[in-house]
């Protein structure tokens, strides 16, 4: 892109320093201002601090409050206050996008251990907005109290505000595990950050087994911190596999369902209850989306949901039957409904408070314990200083005691008491003007006497803050001792310490079952035509005559299913399609064609149509008189692409496809030159795909009809006049021989369109 001159705006030259109108590469000027957009979205507004877990708006909200003295335990104060001074001293940004944040930070059902106090309508688990910040009030959590804990005590940075006017703290000495704990989401420019809440005594101690093994591996943090904690409760359901792997790299996502029981009813009646719901779910949007299942009739087993929250969530299923599972009736509402969700996981934070950068649970604990030894040997070096200024002046009380007289003679005679003082005992400036303002009560022996004590103490005190800061293994000591402290006050028998979400394994349910149960199980009756099409009449007709075609087309089959079955579609290539019963255009017209509904080549055609038996064999043969037994459990195709079961020659395709009944020992083949074998079914393989082996040898034709028959039954057929013939094993004996062979021609009475079945 080449350069552009901008003009002057009509105010005057106002583009070079002296007037002059400068060239300006477009391409150069647009990548620079976009970055610096992108860089404050990243850094300002979207991505959270690892090391307190705040973005920006926060910490100022949390820093705004501590100014106002909201303490713990302290009076409330309405929040509009604390809003105008968060907006008026730190954050340049709207009232409600602050208040909104605010908002969150008080509400129990988002952060697991809320940082804001509130008082009022601070909306709900059904989705209500909170009342206006004109209404509502708020103060400091203890939880928040710890974020703050020795931040006047030089513990983090501070930086000037956007005006210059106050400095604000760059980040929070945060004492507490908050960015797991709490959680963090945002989207900024070309990255996002979604971070679930965790159990703070779990984190805790996590970290606690890094400061003894800082070589700890992942999998050992992960038995310590098995998953999320969500303040809604809930079940993750998710693989430990999958679990590990996500906090290994710091992304993934943890599946979490909701939290359910029957209760019987009487009289064999039974209803189910809902009473935790997943994360960041409205409840009056879930009730609502549910209500429309129903009524669409994508919730067969589902006759009514009630909502019967009062303070505790407790949603109400009401079964269609009693005799309804109510873990497959469960399975069918999660499979449509976010009672199941899926909470992502995306550890994408500032390391540093600088660098964006996705890390896993490990690097998240190590960088919150070296921001907390960084703060704890920054609020060690503060106190070092306070008590060095104490004992100077200490020191120089001491030594006014020790001259008692001579000081109060310095101060009434001498002109210059000051200077005197400094001169007489090697005092220095500070050392002299605590003498001079001291009290004259003050000079009790008494007095003396605390001074040399507090004397002692702090010059003990500051012996063991040298130490401390000369030893490593003593500052994690140190910092181990407050993380066990906080670990105590959030422990698992505490009520906000305790964990609120479990675990379980996926459910047992097979896939089918589940989507069967969410299909309104009606009567059809399927129909296919010569040409391909296919329709689903409702109800189980008898009578076809009155069917209707296309002009020049035919009825091919019509069977009797149920919307619950799957159709199984069996092509000339050899390869197998399924669909779904409720899927098929109705009855209405003449249906769509089948290769609409699956990718049939235009070489290939329809074969054979039938509902779907998954108990069931099925004997497929090619027209050379290749084939095998394959279960039809192993037919069923999952894609519009089908399953090849048959290898097929180029010259050859797939001719019949036969149930084996239960029992059947043997298997009666007829090929177009009207030579008819019998042989034991035994000698045909049983497989899941392939060619096959010879079933019968042809000179001239192929293979026209095959049978599977138990021997002891006999063998039946049925004439084209309609007539029934069965012929016995004994009857059978000269046509009895092995797989391969060419047979005989047929025992008399067989038909002669080489059909064993022509009703």
């Amino acid at each position: 892109m080449g350069n552009r001159v901008i003009p002057p705006s009509d105010g005057g030259d106002e583009s070079g320093p002296g007037g002059e109108v400068l060239p300006v590469n477009l391409r150069d000027a647009l990548e620079e201002r976009y970055l610096a957009y992108a860089l404050s979205t990243i850094m300002h507004r979207a991505l959270p601090d690892v090391r307190d877990g705040l973005k920006p708006v926060h910490r100022r909200l949390l820093y705004a409050m501590r100014a106002l003295r909201l303490d713990p335990g302290s009076a409330f104060k309405k929040c509009a206050r604390v809003v105008g001074d968060v907006i008026g001293k730190f954050h340049p940004h709207g009232d409600q996008s602050v208040y909104d944040a605010m908002v969150r930070l008080a509400q129990d059902f988002a952060q697991r251990y809320p940082l804001v106090d509130g008082q009022g309508n601070f909306g709900n688990i059904d989705g209500d907005n909170p009342a206006a910040m004109r209404y509502t009030e708020a103060r400091l959590t203890e939880v928040a109290a710890l974020l703050l804990e020795g931040i006047d005590e030089d513990a983090v940075d501070f930086r000037p505000t956007y005006d210059g006017s106050e400095e604000e703290p760059v980040v929070l000495p945060g004492a507490f595990p908050n960015l797991l704990a709490n959680g963090s989401a945002g989207i900024a420019v070309g990255m996002a950050t979604s971070i679930p809440p965790h159990n703070a005594h779990e984190l805790c101690r996590a970290a606690l087994k890094l400061i003894e093994a800082p070589d700890t591996a992942v999998e050992e943090l992960v038995e310590i911190v098995p998953g999320p904690d969500f303040p809604t409760g809930g079940i993750i359901v998710e693989s430990r596999a999958s679990i590990l792997e996500s906090y290994r790299t710091g992304r993934g996502a943890f599946r979490v369902r909701a939290r359910w029981h029957t209760e019987d009813q009487g009289r064999g009646t039974w209803v189910v209850v809902v009473t935790e719901i997943p994360y960041q779910v409205a409840k009056s949007r879930l009730i609502e989306k549910l209500a429309d299942l129903i009524n669409e009739r994508k919730l067969p087993l589902v006759d009514d949901v009630r909502d019967e929250s009062a303070e505790d969530v407790r949603v109400v299923f009401v079964p269609k039957s009693r005799n309804v599972e109510p873990g497959l009736m469960m399975e069918s509402v999660f499979k449509l409904s976010e009672l199941e969700s899926r909470i992502p996981l995306n550890m994408n934070v500032l390391s540093g408070g600088i660098v964006p950068k996705v890390m896993g649970l490990k690097d998240v604990l190590v960088e919150w314990l070296d921001h907390r030894r960084e703060v704890l040997l920054r609020r060690s070096r503060h106190r070092l200083g306070v008590i060095e200024k104490r004992l100077e002046i200490l020191g120089g009380l001491l030594i006014a005691y020790l001259n008692l007289d001579e000081v109060i003679r310095i101060i009434r005679e001498e002109d210059e008491p000051k200077q005197v003082l400094m001169a007489r005992f090697d005092l220095n400036d500070v050392q002299a003007n605590a003498i001079l303002d001291m009290r004259l009560r003050n000079l009790r022996k008494l007095e003396e006497f605390e001074i040399r004590k507090e004397h002692e103490a702090l010059t003990i005190e500051a012996g063991q803050i040298r130490d401390l800061l000369a030893s490593v293994d003593k500052q994690w000591k140190v910092v181990a001792l407050q993380i066990r402290e906080v670990a105590a006050t959030f422990g698992p028998e505490t009520k906000l310490g305790k964990r609120r979400s479990t675990f379980a394994d996926a459910p047992g349910h097979a896939q089918e079952d589940i989507k069967e149960a969410m299909i309104e199980r009606e009567p059809i009756t399927v129909v296919v035509s010569e040409k391909g099409w296919i329709r689903a009449l409702k109800g189980h007709l008898d009578d076809f005559a009155r069917l209707d075609f296309k002009q020049g087309d035919k009825l091919r089959v019509a069977f009797k299913a149920e919307t619950t079955d799957k159709i199984v579609i069996f092509s000339t290539a050899g390869r197998v399609f399924t669909l779904d019963a409720s899927k098929l255009p109705g009855g209405r017209g003449h249906g769509e064609p089948i290769r609409i509904q699956v990718d049939l080549d235009e070489d290939q055609d329809v074969l054979d149509v039938f509902v779907h038996r998954p108990d069931r064999r099925l004997l497929v043969a090619t027209r050379e008189g290749k084939g095998f037994i394959v279960p039809e459990a192993e037919v069923v195709a999952q894609t519009r692409k089908g399953r090849q079961v048959v290898n097929v020659a180029a010259k050859d395709e797939v001719r019949l496809v036969r149930t084996v009944p239960p029992g059947a020992t043997h298997v009666a083949a007829i090929g177009d030159n009207r030579k008819f074998l019998v042989f034991p079914i035994e000698q045909v393989a049983e497989m899941a795909r392939g060619s096959g082996v010879r079933l019968q040898r042809f000179k001239d034709g192929g293979l026209a009809d095959l049978k599977c028959f138990n021997g002891a039954e006999g063998l039946v057929w049925t004439s084209s006049g309609g007539s029934s013939f069965t012929r016995s094993l004994d009857d059978l004996k000269d046509w009895l021989g092995n797989r391969a062979d060419a047979g005989r021609l047929p025992p008399r009475g067989f038909p002669a369109t080489n059909r064993f079945d022509n009703a």
